[in-house]
Formats: C-alpha cells, sequence, structure tokens
C-alpha cells in the first residue's frame, strides 16, 4: 500500500476531461467521457486518502469523528424566508449572501499561498507515511487552489463558482458588490491552547480544527442555496440558469467533500500522535487537541449563532423596510420562520 506522494502526484488530474467552462470563464475541474464531473486534483489525492484512512486505522486510530450535524439550527434567514424575500423582488440579500460566500472562499487560496511549519520535529512518530507528513508538499496546495483558483492560468477556483452561480441566477451586476465580516474567527483567536508547543505549530494545528468548522458551516450554507435556486417559484424568468447555477453548488460541494475527508484524517493522525514539548516532555495529541475542540464548537454552535442574529436581524428589517409594502412582507418574513 503506498503511502508516500510527491508534491507532483498530489496534484494530478484525472486524465481527458473535457473543460469546466461556464458563461465563457474556465474553472476547475472536468467532466470524463460519461459526461461525470471529476473535482480538480483528485486522481491520487483520493486514493491517497484511503489508504492512509486505512493505515491509521490499522495502528489503532480513527478519522476525526465530526460532521456537519454538529452546527445543525435555525438559520437567522433560512430557506423560507429567503423564498419571502426573493418572491417580493427583494432579491439583494440572497445576491449578497452569493457574492459573500464567493470573497470567503477567495480566502482559502492562502493554503496555496503560505509556507507552513513543518510537524515532524515535534511529533515523537515517524509521520513520512501520514497525511499530516504531506501537509507541506502537496495537499495544503491543492485545498489553496480548490478554494481560489488559478488566476495567473485563467482557472477559476470555488470563489469564482459562487460568482458565476450568482450571476446565472440574478443576471451579470443585478445588485452593488458586497464584502464579507473583516474577521469571522471568535474573538479570543491569539489564546494559546498548546503553550508546550511552539507558537506556530498551535497555530498550524489550530487552522487544521478551523477549517473543519468553517466547511461545516459552509455545507449547510451550500445546501441552502440550493434549495432556494430550485425552488419553482422564484427566479421565474431565469429556471433554467437557476437550476445550473445550483448545479454547479453541488459541483462545490463535491470538491468540498475531499476537504473534510481530509481535514478529518488530519485530525485523526494528530490525534494518534505524540508531541514533544519545548520543555522536553512530551504529550499526547488527543490531549492537545481535547483543549480547544470543545470550545470551537461551543463557538460555532452557540456563541456565534446568537451574535448573528444580533447582527442581521435589524439588517433584514431595515431591508424590508424598503419595499413599498413593508407590513406585508414582514408579516410573511415572520410567519416563514418556522
Amino acid at each position: 500500500m503506498q503511502l508516500t506522494y510527491t508534491a507532483d502526484e498530489l496534484m494530478q488530474d484525472h486524465p481527458d476531461l473535457q473543460p469546466h467552462v461556464i458563461l465563457d470563464q474556465r474553472v476547475h475541474g472536468g467532466f470524463d467521457a460519461a459526461g461525470a464531473y471529476q473535482p480538480p486534483r483528485a486522481l491520487i489525492r483520493e486514493r491517497a486518502l484511503d489508504a492512509w484512512t486505512e493505515a491509521l486505522q490499522a495502528r489503532g486510530g480513527e478519522v476525526f469523528p465530526a460532521s456537519s450535524s454538529l452546527l445543525d439550527g435555525q438559520r437567522v434567514v433560512n430557506v423560507e424566508q429567503q423564498r419571502v424575500l426573493l418572491r417580493n423582488g427583494l432579491g439583494r440579500w440572497f445576491w449578497d449572501q452569493l457574492t459573500v460566500t464567493g470573497k470567503i472562499e477567495a480566502r482559502g487560496r492562502l493554503l496555496a499561498d503560505v509556507q507552513f511549519p513543518e510537524l515532524q520535529p515535534v511529533i515523537v512518530d515517524d509521520i513520512s507515511e501520514m497525511a499530516i507528513g504531506h501537509l507541506g508538499t502537496g495537499l495544503l496546495v491543492a485545498h489553496g487552489l480548490d478554494e481560489g483558483g488559478q488566476p495567473d492560468a485563467g482557472i477559476g477556483g470555488h470563489d469564482v463558482m459562487w460568482f458565476l452561480a450568482r450571476d446565472l441566477a440574478f443576471g451579470e451586476d443585478a445588485y452593488p458588490d458586497a464584502e464579507p465580516p473583516e474577521n469571522i474567527a471568535r474573538p479570543e483567536a491569539g489564546t494559546r491552547y498548546m503553550p508546550e508547543l511552539p507558537p506556530e505549530i498551535e497555530g498550524l494545528i489550530s487552522l487544521l480544527a478551523n477549517l473543519l468548522i468553517i466547511e461545516f458551516r459552509a455545507e449547510l450554507g451550500f445546501a441552502e442555496s440550493q434549495a432556494i435556486l430550485r425552488s419553482p417559484d422564484v427566479f421565474v424568468d431565469r429556471r433554467d440558469e437557476a437550476e445550473l447555477a445550483a448545479e454547479i453548488i453541488e459541483r462545490i460541494r463535491t470538491d468540498e467533500l475531499i476537504h473534510v475527508r481530509s481535514l478529518c484524517v488530519y485530525l485523526g493522525e494528530l490525534q494518534s500522535v505524540t508531541f514533544r514539548t519545548l520543555d522536553g516532555g512530551t504529550v499526547s495529541g488527543r490531549e492537545l487537541f481535547g483543549r480547544f475542540w470543545d470550545g470551537m464548537v461551543q463557538w460555532a454552535t452557540v456563541d456565534q449563532p446568537a451574535l448573528n442574529v444580533e447582527r442581521i436581524r435589524p439588517a433584514v428589517e431595515d431591508y424590508i423596510a424598503t419595499h413599498p409594502d413593508a407590513e406585508r412582507v414582514r408579516s410573511e418574513f415572520e410567519a416563514a420562520a418556522g
């Protein structure tokens, strides 16, 4: 069973794919002879994940047991409320959501641009045959390119795919541009939970855990966006375009499955190894990881949703107030809260 891979191997696409082009824009991935969508850089990456998972389990470890169900719960503006807004000509809210999603995806390009520290010097176990031993030799670069594309080559990633889905549904330049929040991290970002490790190593481990939470939150949002786009009572004059937009999001979700799977393997491996501490001792990865995971889940499922309600509710009420029949729309919106 092959457990070590070169960066070139981990970047390989499936062969002989038909290019993926939307609105004359080349984006990543492609279509095989049967017309099935194939994610970018997945030919060897998926095989490698199979092998690393099998090896982890053979050592008595397990892939990190988490799923997007962690973040289940009421959305501030749910699917039916989005439909109410769209049916009443208040499309900017959904336009902004699609735009912001694309811009947040673009931030993921940093994974391909930043030099991350090597983990081996601080881990007792040999990680050369683990996924975490390949983070700096292809895996994080592949993840970053998936999110932010290859602009120099004219190939869009998830960022561009979201903008194309938006433009298909609404038409280009239907509303002004929108910007995401400056910071979507926990307020206590920077707090040391692993002071016995070098800060750059703690930073890398924390980044991987945060990325998994972000992927889970994104998965729920992606499914809701598809449900809205596939609703027959909205985008009635652009139904074919809206259906294609929903299919583009499905291709993004196919790509993201590799990201979630990868991150769960990384975190499972990190829990299975022993770390060297700055004072010359050792500590288990499971102990280290347990210190901040529960806090991250608390933030993502309880604290952050409450803050979102405080931030979003006044803004959506102000937006509804711009409608000529605002009281009726507000009543429909509240009735759709579920």
